[in-house]
């Protein structure tokens, strides 16, 4: 087994050129996906989109709730634990399916072993940590980036976007509610916060949130396949999804997001985590099925007599009325055989 599932290649002898050639573009494509972060996050090289609004909104005059630090679910909180509980669950999960008998049989006949020249030797192990979490670390950025581009763009306002805008009326015809003002750089309050207040759409905690709980899911039901995780599975995945949900509801009920704020976070965060589940990782299952497929054939190449088989109540009938007819077949021709010697007599 280990020598069919076992992939040597001699061509390409030294370890750090094996290394390079194998990491060399995802790395290109993740510090691509963390410098486009960077710019969005901490630079204003993007401007924001500066949104009107109406005199005396009632849905933008929310008090303010303060800095994000002091939210129930602080954003530094939050980070690191999207980050870290999904590695943390892979990293335990594969091990530990590699670590029982039974599991690590089909693991090694999914996977192949690469090994390259004499140094370098990458088990189906390893090479199944470094690809979830890869993927998982490569969707977290483009949920970032998505998110960002989505706030620079739109410049949907926050709740408590006119308490901090503090906006300055004097030469706006503001006698009635439903005037609306184009020109929306009239606001004297802080510029920081107004500039926060101007990216709400769509939520950021929330699509982070949901998009590590949804791809955490996918990997337990379709990865871990135990007899004592039935009970377990589920009541895990339910845990880490509500935690995604309530912490959407959280953003709605201290005013730091609408409801369609956070309704297209949690959108924006299942879709990109279905999509690579699915499609990129197809489904987190192995791609090399060799041993099903050998068996599958053996079965084939072995006599019919070999296998239980069962009568139907339709075969025994049809037997039944054979051997009826055969008798009475063979009784007419003994008669007949018979008349033929009498009248040759």
């Amino acid at each position: 087994m280990a020598s069919d599932n076992t992939h040597r290649s001699y061509s390409i002898i030294p370890c750090f050129i094996f290394f390079v050639s194998l990491l060399s573009v995802p790395l290109v494509i993740m510090a691509g996906r963390v410098l486009l972060a960077y710019y969005f996050e901490c630079t204003d090289t993007f401007g924001i989109h500066i949104q009107g609004f109406f005199c005396n909104d009632a849905d933008l005059m929310k008090p303010y709730p303060g800095a994000e630090e002091s939210s129930f679910v602080p954003p530094l909180i939050l980070y690191c634990v999207v980050a870290a509980a999904p590695t943390a669950i892979i990293f335990v999960g594969e091990i530990s399916m590699y670590i029982m008998k039974p599991t690590r049989e089909a693991l090694i006949a999914q996977e192949k072993t690469i090994v390259t020249g004499e140094c370098c030797y990458l088990n189906p192990l390893i090479r199944r940590i470094i690809r979830f979490i890869g993927v998982f670390a490569f969707g977290l950025f483009a949920t970032d980036i998505f998110v960002n581009a989505g706030q620079v763009a739109t410049g949907n306002l926050a709740p408590y976007f006119l308490s901090v805008c503090k906006p300055n009326y004097t030469g706006m015809d503001c006698h009635f509610n439903y005037q609306f003002i184009a020109n929306g750089n009239i606001c004297t309050g802080n510029q920081v916060v107004v500039e926060r207040a101007r990216r709400s759409f769509p939520s950021k905690d929330a699509s982070l949130s949901v998009y590590s709980a949804v791809y955490v899911t996918m990997y337990i039901t379709s990865t871990i396949k135990t007899k004592s995780s039935r009970l377990a599975k589920p009541v895990l995945c339910l845990g880490i999804l509500c935690a995604a949900f309530l912490t959407g509801l959280n953003r709605v009920s201290e005013y730091r997001n609408h409801c369609s704020d956070v309704i297209a976070g949690f959108i924006l965060g299942s879709s990109i985590a279905l999509f690579l589940g699915i499609c990129v990782v197809n489904n987190f299952k192995g791609t090399h099925s060799t041993p099903t497929k050998q068996k599958q054939e053996d079965y084939r190449g072995l006599p019919l007599m070999t296998f239980p088989r069962v009568e139907s109540p339709l075969e025994t009938l049809s037997a039944q009325v054979l051997s009826s007819s055969a008798s009475h077949q063979y009784f007419w021709s003994a008669e007949g055989s018979m008349k033929c010697s009498k009248i040759s007599w």
